[in-house]
């Protein structure tokens, strides 16, 4: 991989509401626009240490925040929830008083989990996600999905603000930000994007595999579009759905920036997808003992543009090899610090990554 130019950009301090550590100075050090912290003319992308699930916030220029997921719930501390804080701290430190869009990928616990006791810190305006749940109880886990799903619905009840179900090809009502919906409930779109449609090369060296009959397969996954920037960002869509929406064409097209699917898990991230959306930048939701295969991080490193992978956590055990550099690590093997990513998105399609652990910046000029 290519390392990017590095900027040290300050001190690291920590926030309240949890032990999220946050870096100071550099970046981070505009006033908020309009509610939020949106510097002018730039998309915000903190990345929250969730543990191994995903909570995704952005802040678009004129503070519009779209928060993708909500973490795990904790039972053991109700009053300071781990994930719950962490997101409220990530808020704070955004300038965002209010989450306008929460888009829920789908039902299972490190996803949908930690909402409840979120909106509890933070008011939400808008709910999103696919619909309801199909994972029934005889699935494994599929009673803890039931109840995420069943205290979200309780959620939306208690809280009366527009919830909206949507379906591949819908666009998000998000301000300052073009979010396109690629797949929800187990469907993807049907026709190509604008960047896309090309016959595929990766297919045929692409495995097969089995849905897995969960919630994954029916993640609401989204295309994030900003100036000449692109994100993607497929929840848990697995490694058969990524198919039917790459396969025999490549229906989304080249990314600038893959969250990675699946916290980097050996059921999600088929070469079928990587190759063909060749990301630039590449940051996977792991922690210390879930995700980032050492498969999965091949497939990102071999990938044509790739310039950098960042983690969340260093991966522990049999994983260890594959690991990064440390300073494209938020969270080193260790006691739980609860530090963050954060990418910082221009319309020209340049972007920078901060490592809230270290406080240091790796610039990236936009794509020729």
């Amino acid at each position: 991989m290519r390392i990017g130019k590095l900027r040290i950009v300050g001190l690291v301090a920590l926030l309240g509401l949890g032990t999220v550590a946050l870096a100071q100075g550099g970046v981070d050090r505009r006033g908020p626009t309009s509610g939020a912290q949106g510097g002018k003319g730039e998309l915000q992308i903190y990345f929250v240490d969730v543990e191994g699930g995903q909570s995704t916030l952005f802040v678009a220029p004129g503070g519009e925040s779209l928060l993708v997921d909500t973490g795990s719930p904790d039972s053991r501390n109700p009053t300071a929830p781990r994930d719950a804080s962490r997101i409220a701290a990530m808020c704070k430190l955004a300038g965002v008083t209010k989450i306008d869009n929460l888009v829920v990928t789908h039902y299972h616990s490190d996803h949908v989990g930690g909402l409840p006791q979120l909106v509890a810190l933070v008011p939400v305006g808008r709910f999103i996600d696919h619909g309801e749940n199909r994972e029934g109880a005889a699935v494994q886990g599929g009673a803890s999905t039931i109840a995420g799903y069943n205290a979200y619905q309780k959620v939306i009840a208690d809280s009366h603000v527009e919830h909206l179900t949507v379906k591949p090809g819908d666009v998000l009502p998000v301000k300052g930000i073009h979010v396109e919906v690629v797949s929800g409930d187990g469907e993807v779109i049907a026709k190509p994007l604008a960047a896309g449609g090309e016959q595929n090369a990766a297919c045929s060296a692409s495995p097969l595999k089995d849905a897995e009959g969960t919630e994954n397969d029916r993640s609401l996954g989204m295309v994030i579009t900003f100036g000449k920037l692109r994100v993607l960002d497929l929840g848990d869509m697995t490694w058969n759905k990524e198919r039917a929406m790459m396969c025999p064409a490549d229906k989304l097209g080249k990314m600038d920036v893959y969250i990675v699917s699946h916290h980097g898990l050996v059921n999600s991230g088929s070469p079928a997808l990587v190759d063909a959306i060749a990301p630039r930048l590449a940051i996977v939701d792991n922690s210390a003992r879930k995700g980032g295969a050492p498969t999965t991080f091949e497939t990102i490193e071999g990938s044509s543009r790739l310039k950098d992978l960042w983690q969340l956590h260093t991966a522990e055990g049999s994983d260890a090899k594959h690991n990064v550099a440390d300073s494209h690590i938020a969270n080193l093997a260790g006691p739980d610090a609860g530090n963050y990513l954060k990418l910082t998105a221009r319309m020209d399609g340049s972007m920078a990554v901060t490592n809230g652990r270290t406080g240091e910046t790796v610039e990236y000029p936009a794509a020729k």
